[in-house]
Order: structure tokens, then sequence, then C-alpha cells
């Protein structure tokens, strides 16, 4: 089939690359025409798909990136895969409305579209149908096939791949879901059908609300341990033995990407939008994990005190700005809010990551440096915020006169866990 993919970022590109390779001749549609200059170069700059890979699906002619809408023309399947964020504690929507103004002047009857970006219940066919209807002069679930699949890419997850991971799907009738559930599942092992749009949207956000409910339960407990004098560390990985009842998640200096700081809310905006009611626990659970990073702040202005030394003047290593475990993407990273808040207190910050290579989401006032005996030796302090393997923690271990551990992965006189 001829395939558009609307997107080209951490959750389109991975699919484009899949689906030329299975077969799908993929045009990689993207406005950004630095993206598309890169991944025509054979450049890749997502943590799932390498550059070999993506040099593979071009030198077949299999994959087109490009920046321009007429290369969308002549799709059988379109997927819409791109940013949806909060403006203001709302959601912007504006990336799918244009991605959908843009496919419905190429749609043709018989044509599928699926949307996969995360948003609220009812999108699929509240906004996108009407403005692929209003561009084409077709009607959705007649003359076209629309539905929706929730993407559940986990950057750098070595376990569980695009393919590998279930693919919930849903159309807003039964051809609409035979088709889009023909496509996912050319392209991954197992697909899971819902009843509705509707279904699948709200799917999406239960998975990340309820990690992010839990991810917030764990780090204010590891707030009040702390004052307490109680290892949480300890009691989790003792409650962790319980065979049944019990779902280990572990505290850390806040929440990153796109998925927690952001999905639960449009949730809870739809609550309050159409219900006029508050979702409770989503808004504390943002109240929690977006106050972690001012928390290790100042459990590090605690420990400086300690040992005589004021921030001000202080040199300070900071160790991973992605997000999360061997992964490039630093968006939303708590990293952003440590390093702002030791700028503005007068420290010097110097940070090291070997993943994440785009400075967009990294404060220019931020030295980036390598990980070594040197630098670790002449900080002041080191804090571990991303727990990267490519970090040699024995190195820091003995040169680092005070570790700030967030992620629980070093023991020592010399080291404090959050």
């Amino acid at each position: 089939m001829r395939v558009v993919i609307a997107g080209q970022g951490y959750v389109g590109l991975p699919l484009a690359v899949r689906a030329a390779e299975v077969g799908h001749t993929v045009v990689g549609f993207d406005v950004d025409d630095d993206r598309i200059k890169r991944l025509a170069a054979g450049e890749s700059y997502v943590d799932d798909v390498s550059s070999a890979d993506l040099q593979r699906v071009l030198a077949t002619g299999s994959f087109h990136p490009s920046s321009d809408p007429r290369s969308c023309a002549g799709f059988d399947v379109a997927v819409i895969a791109v940013p949806t964020p909060l403006r203001e504690g709302s959601p912007d929507l504006s990336y799918i409305e244009d991605s959908a103004r843009t496919l419905a002047r190429y749609l043709r009857p018989g044509a599928t579209v699926a949307l996969e970006s995360t948003t609220y219940p009812g999108t699929t066919t509240e906004l996108v149908a009407p403005l692929l209807e209003e561009g084409s002069g077709l009607i959705a679930g007649v003359d076209f096939h629309l539905g929706y699949s929730p993407e559940r890419i986990d950057p750098g997850n070595r376990e569980f791949s695009l393919v590998t991971t279930p693919k919930v799907v849903s159309g807003m009738n039964p051809a609409s879901l035979a088709m889009v559930q023909a496509f996912y599942a050319s392209v991954v092992e197992r697909t899971v059908p819902v009843s509705d749009p509707k279904v699948a949207e709200l799917a999406k956000l239960l998975e990340n609300t309820f990690r992010h409910v839990n991810i917030a339960l764990v780090n204010e407990l590891a707030v009040y341990a702390h004052e307490l004098g109680i290892d949480v560390w300890e009691a989790i990985d003792a409650a962790s033995s319980k065979p049944f009842g019990f779902m280990r998640f572990v505290p850390g200096p806040g929440v990153g990407g796109h998925c927690l700081p952001i999905d639960p809310s449009y949730l809870s905006w739809r609550v309050q939008r159409t219900l006029g009611q508050s979702f409770r626990f989503v808004e504390l659970a943002n109240d929690i994990n977006n106050h972690m990073p001012d928390y290790v702040v100042r459990r590090l202005v605690a420990a400086l005190n300690e040992r005589r030394k004021a921030v001000n003047g202080s040199t300070i290593l900071l160790l991973g700005l992605a997000y999360k475990k061997n992964s490039g993407d630093a968006r939303e990273s708590p990293a952003r809010r440590v390093a702002a808040l030791l700028l503005d207190m007068g420290a010097t910050v110097r940070a090291a990551d070997p993943h994440v290579v785009e400075d967009a989401h990294v404060d220019r006032r931020v030295e980036r440096v390598q990980l070594t005996a040197e630098q670790a030796a002449d900080a002041d302090a080191v804090v571990l915020l991303a727990d990267h393997e490519a970090f040699d923690l024995d190195l820091v271990l003995q040169h680092a006169p005070y570790v700030l551990d967030t992620r629980h992965r070093l023991t020592g006189g010399s080291v404090e866990c959050l």
C-alpha cells in the first residue's frame, strides 16, 4: 500500500521505517525541513531507529521523507502521529488540525486515516472526521475509513518495541476497524481491537494516568520517608516481594517525555470541560511530580550546607539530561528544572549525557561535558538524574566528593539517595 505518516518524531519515524521494511511504499511527511534533510541524508535522530535501518529503506526506495504536502497524494493509508502539547493547561491540537487539513486535500474514496497522537476522548470523531470531510467532500465511515490507534512507543525500551508491543486499534464503524486493523497487523505482531475510538483514546490516557499517579505516590513517600529516617528503597524492595496485589514503582527526580507530564492532563481537561468536575487524582499527581525537581535541589542545598558550601559559586555536575535511562529524549525532562534552579542560585552547572544530542531542550547556560575522572573530581556535587548504562558509575564513586543519587544506583560514604 501507499502509506503516509504525518509527523516524523519519536512515534512517526519508527512506524514509517517499519512500514517500509514490511513492503509498503511510505512517505514520511513532516513540516520541519531540517528533519527531512537529515532523514534524506540517512541520519536518524530518534532512539528506536538506527541510521543503518534508515539508510536501508532509503536505498530500497520504499521510504521517502518529504516536507512537500503534494507528496501525500494517492495514499491508501495515512497515519497522523504529530505532537499534542499543552498550552497553559489546555490541549493544543493545532498539529492534528493542520495534518487533517493537509490529508483531506488528497483523500480518496476507500482510503483509511488513523490518528495516533495522544489526545482526549472524542478527538477522532468530533475533530478529525469533520476536518477530513470538509476538505475532501467525502463522508467518514461511508466514503473513507477512520480510526484511532494510540501510540505506545517507549524510547530506548529493548524488550518491547513497536513490533512486539500489542497495538490497540479502533474504527468509527466495523468497516473502518477492519481496515485500520489490517494495516497495523502488517507492521506489528498483535493487534487489540476495541469497539469505538473513544474507548481507544481513553485506554491510552488510562495507561499513562495509572503510571503518573503511582509514581506520584512513591515520590511523595520518598520525601516523607527521608524525613522519618526510613530507607524508602528498602521498603519498596520488601513490598515488591509480594507476588500479588502490588506493582513496583520507584521514586525519581520527576517525570518527563510527552506522556506523564502531559497526557493525564488531557483527561483532566476533558472531564472539567465536559462534566464540570475536577479529576483530583490527576491534579494531585501533577502537583507532586512537578515539584520533585525542586525537592532534588532542596536536598542538594542541604547537603552542600552540611559541607559548609553554598550553591552560589559551587560547580554541580548533572548526569543525565534525558528524562529516562538509555534515552535521548529530553522533552519535559526534570533535569531542565533542576538545572534552571541551580543556575538561578549562582551555581556553575555542567551536564553529561551521551544520548541527548539536540540542545533544543537544554538551557544554553549549561556547559555540556563528558563524564571523566577530572570532571567528577572538580565538581562540588554530582547529581545522578538519568542512570544511563553508558555512565561509568565506579568512576563517579572513586572521584566525586559528593553524589546525590536520584535513581538508587550507587552506594558509598559520599552518596545520598533520594
